[in-house]
C-alpha cells in the first residue's frame, strides 16, 4: 500500500499521543525530541521533578506495554545522573479496518495507549 505509514511518521503518532496525556496531566516540556532513536523523546518537569519519557510505536501484534528491559535499565541508570524518573509510553497503532493490514493515511486507526509507566 503506497500511503501506508512509515516508521517516523508512526513514531510521531505516538509522540503526539503521549504529549497530549502529558499536557494534561501537568508535565511542562524542557525537551522534546521526535526523531527515530533520539533517546527519552519528553524530559519534562512534573512537581519541580524531572522525568526521562521514552516513546514507542507499536504495531499490531505487538504488546505496549512490553519494552527491551536492558535498553530502559540503560536509560533509568542515564536518568539517575540528573536525579529523574524514568518513564516508558508504549503506543499500541492498528488499522482499525483490519488489524493485520498496516496503518495508512486514507484509514483510520486504533489506538492502544494505557499511559505512561515508571520504569
Amino acid at each position: 500500500m503506497k500511503n501506508e505509514l512509515d516508521k517516523q511518521e508512526l513514531h510521531n503518532l505516538a509522540m503526539n499521543i503521549v504529549g497530549e496525556d502529558l499536557e494534561k496531566q501537568g508535565f511542562e516540556f524542557l525537551g522534546i525530541k521526535s526523531e527515530l532513536k533520539s533517546n527519552p523523546q519528553f524530559v519534562a518537569l512534573k512537581n519541580k521533578k524531572l522525568h526521562f519519557v521514552i516513546v514507542r510505536a507499536i504495531t499490531y501484534p505487538e504488546d505496549p506495554k512490553e519494552y527491551d528491559h536492558i535498553f530502559m535499565k540503560s536509560m533509568k541508570e542515564h536518568a539517575l545522573k540528573f536525579n529523574a524518573s524514568t518513564f516508558y509510553a508504549g503506543v499500541g497503532l492498528a488499522n482499525s479496518t483490519n488489524y493485520e493490514k498496516p496503518i495508512s493515511r486514507e484509514e483510520d486507526y486504533i489506538v492502544n495507549y494505557d499511559g505512561i509507566q515508571e520504569i
